[in-house]
């Protein structure tokens, strides 16, 4: 019990000691990847098997909702820290690229566990740092700029959520969410409600939402394949989307946002879809992916309801599976191949089957089709919304599906399918630090899915309890 009641502080101090104890001139480089591994490994562990609510230092506590973001949060680290071990080839660069990570898993585990609205500005702030420079990792033209984008986008978030928190300090003396939520039931001055969006728009920045989205493309196709996992399969989603949930479910906001959430959803769904039509980079077109599917957690959070709760945490935790995925063979496919042009590949199922396999999944899965995980997240939403009233939005969460799978069967087509491209004929299968990572990925995605009859009433719909 009293390991169990140090846990929140474990995973903000582990990560933090492990990076010191590798920096140390002892020649344990080498233990930086290790560090992360299994740290990685021993925060999903904790998730799964250990009671549902711990109590740290600094109010620091974990819910179901903490709990399913820490589990994706080891989860997708793990994932990142093999493929960088299989992706980059320089040493030193990998072993900034392993602490990096460390630095990023103690500012996201922070923020899911804080009460506190300055204490999760201060965590969202140190993930987005490492983010920065996992960007501009390669300090190359195409890094810089789009880790420069990231920053001047984030500083812009920074002001309006710093803003918001000293409005709402002026307002009701308080930055803990039970003390806020409190005094935003009991009404009174215009502050808090400017307060409020002022924090939300902030945070649609963090996520990449439309229209604050300018940055996340150019960031996700410039960072280092390895970043790029961690990026768009959890960062945007803890620093942006997490919090707005947190903070609608613990009643900070009330419902004045539910409309301006719906909307924001819709159109990021569409603009996103839309945008990933035309592009002929495979992570290019992955982040413009990502946009669209944001949106489908934006917009069952705008419904304001219990069953949206559950919908848009679902999606959450399927996104981060099926997005690191497919980054995942984005990363197998260049580093084999030699580019990420989609118009320069094809026929590469024959020589990759296993990446070939798991991008049919991964993109099935993201698409809606049954029974993989992503189709059961996206009916709960289509659900909620019908539910709640919003009968035009739950059609285009369903309309937008079949432009998700449009754009994705044109990925595959190019990559995969078809006959074997001149000058492709030599490559081979990536290596076993991305295969793990593949597999273990397919296997959830597809585990989901079919489990999920038995896994809906003690997984899912407890849920909205969070």
């Amino acid at each position: 019990m009293k390991e169990a009641m140090n846990l929140p502080n474990q995973l903000i101090l582990l990560p933090l000691l492990a990076v010191v104890v590798v920096n140390l001139p002892l020649g344990l480089r080498w233990a930086a990847m290790l560090g992360g591994v299994f740290f990685s490994i021993y925060q999903m562990w904790t998730m799964v098997f250990l009671p549902p609510l711990e109590t740290g230092f600094f109010d620091l506590q974990i819910d179901g909702l903490s709990r399913v973001l820490l589990l994706s949060i080891g989860l997708v680290a793990f994932v990142s820290i093999l493929a960088a071990r299989g992706t980059i080839r320089d040493k030193r660069e990998r072993f900034y690229f392993y602490n990096l990570v460390l630095l990023a898993m103690v500012g996201m585990n922070g923020l899911v566990m804080v009460r506190d609205l300055f204490s999760l500005y201060v965590f969202i702030e140190i993930t987005s740092v490492a983010s920065f420079i996992l960007i501009a990792l390669r300090r190359e033209l195409d890094g810089l700029e789009g880790a420069f984008k990231y920053l001047i986008m984030s500083a812009v978030a920074t002001a309006m959520m710093l803003s918001a928190v000293a409005l709402l300090l002026l307002a009701t003396g308080e930055t803990s969410f039970a003390k806020v939520a409190e005094q935003m039931r009991l009404g009174g001055s215009g502050l808090p409600v400017l307060a409020a969006g002022l924090f939300v728009a902030g945070l649609l920045i963090k996520a990449g939402s439309v229209p604050f989205h300018g940055w996340l493309p150019d960031a996700y196709m410039a960072a280092p394949n390895a970043a790029s996992i961690l990026l768009g399969g959890i960062v945007t989603k803890t620093t942006g989307v997490y919090a707005l949930i947190r903070l609608m479910q613990d009643g900070m906001f009330g419902t004045g946002m539910s409309p301006v959430l719906l909307l924001a959803g819709a159109v990021s769904i569409v603009a996103g879809a839309l945008a990933a039509l035309g592009q002929r980079d495979f992570k290019r077109m992955l982040a413009y992916s990502s946009i669209s599917q944001v949106g489908y957690i934006v917009l069952s959070l705008g419904t304001g309801t219990a069953l949206g709760v559950v919908g848009a945490v679902f999606h959450l935790f399927n996104h981060a599976v099926f997005k690191s995925l497919l980054f995942v063979n984005a990363t197998a496919v260049e580093d084999r191949a030699g580019t990420r042009d989609m118009n320069q590949l094809g026929g590469l199922a024959a020589r990759m089957p296993v990446t070939g396999f798991a991008s049919v999944v991964a993109l099935l899965s993201t698409a809606g089709v049954p029974p993989l995980a992503g189709f059961w997240s996206k009916l709960v939403i289509i659900v909620a919304l019908y539910k709640s009233g919003h009968p035009v939005y739950a059609a285009v969460a369903v309309l937008a599906s079949l432009l998700t799978l449009a754009y994705f069967l044109s990925m595959q087509r190019r990559v995969f399918f078809g006959k074997l491209r001149e000058g492709l004929e030599g490559v081979k299968e990536a290596g076993w630090y991305v295969l793990v990572p593949t597999l273990a990925l397919t296997l959830i995605t597809m585990g989901v899915g079919v489990l999920i009859p038995w896994m809906f009433g003690s997984f899912v719909l407890p849920m909205e309890k969070f």
